[in-house]
């Protein structure tokens, strides 16, 4: 019979193991794209045979739901994180920015989370549920500021994620979508906002 201390360390080890897995997974996937994660170059990126991967991760698809529920936490911490004021309009243009920011800081995590650019992956519903956390944020601060249509919403989202594609395509590195922030606030609240 084993001890609950032994189950206790198996369990760490295993965790520690996934992580390290998950971690040679990023990395993969920062160096060479999405569409290079395989699980022989993740095996010997982690220096592990592939069947020791399958030890951890079912398949292929479990690992990229485990990365969309890392990225998907991150994001909602780093979003979680913004301190608010009493200027709506300001915390949604600081919002927009770190949202920006945060994609184009790691182009694979991005995709990952707002492209679904992997054919045959489609994040669990548990994974897929941080998400919608995220989501609530962004709905939140828009209703500070008077927006409550869901469509607009949408339109929302559809600008900010088509700021982060083009800063990716166009200009990496650089800030000539980053910096355009502000002006898309202001002429979305212009349009969309409730009167102050």
């Amino acid at each position: 019979m084993l001890k609950s201390s032994d189950g206790d360390w198996r369990a760490a080890r295993r965790a520690s193991a996934r992580a390290a897995v998950l971690e040679a997974a990023w990395g993969l996937v920062r160096d060479n794209g999405l569409a290079a994660l395989s699980l022989r170059e993740l095996a010997k990126r982690a220096g592990i045979t592939t069947p020791t991967v399958y030890a951890y991760f079912e398949s292929k698809n479990a690992i990229l739901d485990a990365m969309f529920a890392q990225a998907a936490q991150s994001f909602v911490e780093f979003m979680s994180s913004l301190e608010a004021s009493d200027d709506p309009e300001a915390d949604l243009a600081a919002s927009v920015r770190a949202f920006v920011d945060f994609c184009v800081s790691d182009v694979a995590r991005y995709q990952l989370l707002f492209q679904h650019s992997v054919p045959g992956f489609t994040p669990s519903p548990e994974s897929y549920e941080v998400a919608v956390r995220a989501l609530a944020l962004a709905r939140d601060l828009l209703a500070r500021n008077g927006v409550h249509d869901p469509r607009h919403l949408d339109i929302w989202t559809a600008i900010t994620t088509g700021l982060v594609g083009q800063q990716i395509s166009n200009d990496p590195g650089g800030d000539r979508w980053t910096g355009l922030t502000e002006d898309v606030t202001r002429m979305f609240l212009a349009q969309y906002g409730e009167s102050k």
